[in-house]
């Protein structure tokens, strides 16, 4: 058998036997490291939100997922916020975002598309805030929040 036939059957071998799985989850930080995130597939509902707003908690770290349905102007005074509005996933509520630009990248989505993220909610008659979804610059790598949005995770 050639030597380079050889090789491919080997590498081939090697591929069935370990399994061929997709590349990690790209995540973009403030400081552009790579931080990898478990990517978690599942009819989305979240029961600790859904729990908080109809108990009109606040203070809660909960994670979510849902459509942005308004984006609207950031809040430029210190720190600065990324805000939009979120209809969530199997749920008769909105949240709206307040997402850290001073510490973690800003989220380039557009109206129409799915985020999932993770945060402090605090509730009001409006459906709630999500704030905290960045990294927590005196924590570990991870604790504090995060926004995914396609194949990124920005914190």
């Amino acid at each position: 058998m050639p030597r380079g036939m050889l090789i491919f059957t080997q590498l081939a071998l090697l591929s069935v036997l370990t399994g061929c799985s997709p590349p990690p989850e790209r995540a973009i930080t403030a400081d552009s490291t790579l931080a990898l995130r478990k990517r978690v597939n599942s009819p989305a509902t979240f029961p600790e939100l859904e729990s908080a707003f109809q108990q009109h908690r606040s203070n809660i770290w909960i994670e979510g997922a849902g459509t942005v349905t308004r984006l609207l102007r950031d809040d430029t005074k210190r720190p600065r916020h990324q805000r939009f509005v979120v209809q969530i996933e199997n749920a008769d509520f909105t949240v709206m975002i307040a997402h850290n630009i001073d510490l973690a990248p800003r989220v380039p989505f557009k109206k129409g598309d799915r985020v999932e993220f993770r945060g402090e909610y605090v509730w009001n008659a409006q459906g709630g805030v999500v704030h905290w979804t960045h990294r927590d610059p005196k924590g570990g790598k991870d604790s504090g929040g995060w926004i995914r949005w396609r194949d990124f995770v920005y914190r």
